[in-house]
């Protein structure tokens, strides 16, 4: 059968993983000359990309769709879609407000709305985990950023629309996903106003404070972070509780595992086994040579971190799910100079809120015919995974 590998195909959204196993060992270097890019999926090809970003430039974006691809991209996600200096500037600016210990000091806070987000949901025997999964790392932006209560209904709505607003399958976006996108700037906007004339402690008010000598974040760039924060934080998270209570259901001996405290392993193995972001695009600065194919300059190019992450050079039997794993090597927040920045507080939203169901949830079912994906070109996860559950008495 001819090998064909495309991101925006759904039955890869249904299960890459054959067709990684495919590229790996048939096409290490893969064009798909239809839909316009190459694909790297082998663990130390991707791995060196990421560390490669001279030849490898994040300039365009990380969102391949129209019209998130292209020179434009910085507005969609800031940082993450510049090269050096423009990158090391921003990034470094950004590191000053974005500490750990600003995340450190939010635990107590975050561990009452995952409590007010779930406590209602478990007094029933059926509900959505994505119903929690999708409020809670949204609520918990707002809390960092600043937002008021009583806009953050309105912030979870309007983000939830750009993130989630349906794909036509062929790499454009759905219109309600732009105008959504432009209503979070707005309101981001308003809010950046609000506190230049009235700084709090939050971290859109140490945006706006931090400097290096005398430079300092534009209004503009402060907003570009608070967006790109909605889609790179909110949504990374909600797919990650669904990926790992997903995968902890379809393997009953380590969920058992997992509920009597090996938390923080069911996070990094789900990381490596069916991480959210599954490949990150790059666009090459001149001719790349690997495995004997050449790339040439101007190339788009996936680096597939789903794939390097199943990758048997890198972990032994890696189509199994094990909490005894080495998972030191996986690539689900990327590596190199775009390592995630939000990776501790994803860990940290993670670790309390499957700690919270582990404490409450004795065992539940997931019914798969009933459960959603999202499509998109570079995430995998659940937009619904219904469950019945069976409570701790």
């Amino acid at each position: 059968m001819e090998l064909r590998y495309s991101p925006f195909d759904f039955t890869v959204h249904e299960d890459p993983y054959p067709f990684y196993a495919r590229l790996r060992e048939e096409a290490p270097v893969y064009h798909n000359e239809k839909d316009g890019f190459w694909a790297l999926s082998r663990h130390a090809d991707v791995l060196a990309a990421f560390r490669d970003d001279r030849r490898f430039s994040s300039r365009n974006g990380i969102r391949i769709e129209e019209p998130f691809w292209g020179p434009q991209a910085e507005q969609f996600f800031s940082f993450v879609a510049m090269d050096p200096p423009k990158h090391t500037r921003m990034r470094g600016l950004v590191n000053k407000a974005f500490t750990p210990r600003r995340i450190a000091a939010l635990e107590p806070r975050l561990l009452e709305i995952a409590r007010a987000h779930l406590e209602p949901l478990l007094e029933g025997e059926e509900f959505d985990l994505i119903d929690f999964a999708a409020k809670y790392p949204t609520d918990v932006i707002s809390e960092l950023v600043g937002v008021p209560e009583s806009d953050r209904e309105q912030v979870r709505e309007i983000s939830f629309a750009v993130m989630h607003a349906p794909e036509e399958g062929d790499g454009q976006m759905h219109e309600g996903s732009t105008d959504a996108m432009g209503a979070l700037i707005g309101y981001y906007a308003q809010l950046t106003a609000e506190r230049a004339r009235r700084p709090q402690d939050d971290l859109l008010s140490g945006l706006l404070q931090v400097s290096e000598n005398e430079d300092r974040l534009t209004p503009e760039e402060v907003i570009g972070v608070l967006v790109l924060l909605i889609g790179a934080g909110s949504e990374t998270t909600m797919l990650l509780l669904g990926n790992a209570w997903h995968a902890a259901w379809k393997h009953p001996a380590e969920r058992e595992r997992a509920f009597a405290g090996r938390i923080e392993d069911w996070i990094e193995e789900t990381l490596r086994y069916d991480p959210v972001s599954q490949s990150s695009p790059r666009t090459t600065t001149e001719d790349v040579e690997l495995h004997g194919v050449t790339i040439p300059a101007g190339e788009k190019v996936l680096l597939l971190s789903g794939a390097a992450n199943r990758d048997p050079r890198a972990f032994p039997d890696p189509d199994r799910f094990d909490l005894d794993r080495d998972t030191g090597g996986h690539l689900a927040f990327g590596n190199g100079r775009h390592h995630c920045l939000g990776a501790p507080l994803a860990r940290l939203e993670a670790r309390l809120a499957l700690t919270e169901l582990a404490a409450t949830v004795a065992d539940y079912e997931i019914d798969e015919a009933a459960a959603k994906r999202v499509h998109t070109s570079i995430n995998r996860g659940f937009v619904s995974l219904p469950t019945r559950v069976t409570a701790r008495r």
